[in-house]
C-alpha cells in the first residue's frame, strides 16, 4: 500500500495546496484525475482500496487510513454513497478534523446535511455542503457546476480547487440549501426522464420505434425553457407574488389534457402513476375553484399544507 506524500505539505499555499478526496466511485475518481490534472497534490482513500489503483497510478497517494487522509490536507472532499457514510468512515478520524474543511458533495436529505454540519462544527471542522450538477464525465468541463452553501469563508479559502471541479455557485449560509437544490434539479430530471420513457412507450405501441420517437420528444424538453423564459411567460415572479393570471394555459385546458393522456394510457395497458399523478395536480386545482388561472396554480396542492 501506498503511503501518502503530501502529509506534511497541508501547510502549503497558492496552486500546490493539497486536497483530500475520500470515496472512488465514478465522481471520486473523475475529481481526483480533475486535480491531479490541475497540477495538485492529491490523497485519497477508499473503504475499497483496489478502487484506487488507477488513480495512484497516476499521481494520488494512497492514504492507509481515513485519519491520514484527512490529515493531508486542509481541504478533504467527500464523495459517498449519502451522508451515513460519512460517520462510517470519520468517526475514527475525528480527532483529526480540527482546523479543516469538509466538503460534501455526497447525495442525501437537506435535514442530514444539517445534522452533518453541526457534526462537523462540533469537531472543529468547517462544513460545506455541495451538489454537483454534472455527471462524473463532465467533472472539471466549462459545462460542470456545483452548488455550496454553509460557511462561505470556507468556499473563498478553497475556492481556486473548487473550482477546478466546476464553477461553484453559492446558495447561502444555511447548511441545507445546496442539497435542496440537488434534490429540486433532481426532481425536474427524475420526472422529465419518466415523461419520456412514457411518451416513448405510447408512440412505441403505435409502431414507433424508440430511435425515431425520441429525437421528437427531446424537442419538447428543449422547448420548456425556452417557453417559460419568453418574455411575460416567466412565471416566478408572478409565482412569488401569488398572481396567476389565465390568460394563455389555464388549469381546466391543461386538465383536459392530462385526462386525455390517462384515457389513453389507460387504453394502451400503459402504467398509470405517472398520468394519475399529473392529472391529480388539475383536478386539486379545479376543484378549488381556480380553472380560470393559468397553470402554475397547480403549486398550490403542491406545497405543504398548513
Amino acid at each position: 500500500m501506498n503511503e501518502p506524500q503530501h502529509r506534511t505539505t497541508h501547510l502549503t499555499t497558492g496552486a500546490n495546496r493539497p486536497v483530500t478526496v475520500i470515496g472512488l466511485g465514478p465522481m471520486g475518481q473523475a475529481m481526483t484525475r480533475t486535480l491531479l490534472g490541475a497540477g495538485r497534490p492529491v490523497t485519497v482513500w477508499n473503504r475499497t482500496a483496489g478502487r484506487a489503483a488507477d488513480v495512484v497510478a497516476e499521481g494520488a497517494a494512497l492514504a492507509a487510513t481515513p485519519a491520514e487522509a484527512v490529515e493531508a490536507s486542509h481541504l478533504v472532499i467527500l464523495s459517498l454513497t449519502d451522508y451515513r457514510a460519512m460517520y462510517d468512515v470519520l468517526d475514527g478520524a475525528a480527532a483529526s478534523l480540527t482546523g479543516r474543511t469538509l466538503v460534501n458533495l455526497s447525495s442525501d436529505t437537506p435535514d442530514r446535511t444539517r445534522e452533518a454540519a453541526a457534526w462537523a462544527a462540533g469537531h472543529g471542522a468547517r462544513f460545506l455542503t455541495g451538489g454537483v450538477m454534472v455527471p462524473a464525465p463532465m467533472i472539471g468541463t466549462e459545462a460542470s457546476h456545483v452548488y455550496f452553501s454553509g460557511q462561505e469563508g470556507a468556499l473563498e479559502a478553497h475556492r481556486a480547487e473548487l473550482a477546478l471541479l466546476g464553477v461553484p455557485r453559492y446558495l447561502g449560509e444555511e447548511p441545507g440549501l445546496a442539497q435542496m437544490m440537488y434534490q429540486a434539479q433532481l426532481t425536474v430530471f427524475l420526472s422529465a426522464l419518466s415523461a419520456l420513457m412514457h411518451a416513448t412507450a405510447m408512440l412505441g405501441s403505435a409502431g414507433m420505434k424508440a430511435a425515431q420517437a425520441l429525437p421528437e420528444l427531446l424537442g419538447s424538453t428543449d422547448a420548456i425553457g425556452a417557453i417559460l423564459r419568453a418574455g411575460e411567460s416567466v412565471p416566478g415572479t408572478a409565482l412569488d407574488a401569488g398572481e396567476h393570471p389565465g390568460d394563455l394555459s389555464t388549469v381546466t385546458m391543461m386538465g383536459a389534457t392530462a385526462d386525455h393522456i390517462v384515457e389513453t394510457s389507460t387504453s394502451l395497458g400503459l402504467d398509470l402513476a405517472l398520468p394519475l399523478a399529473v392529472r391529480a395536480h388539475y383536478r386539486h386545482a379545479i376543484e378549488n375553484g381556480h380553472g380560470g388561472d393559468n397553470w402554475t396554480r397547480i403549486i398550490d396542492g403542491i406545497r405543504a399544507q398548513p
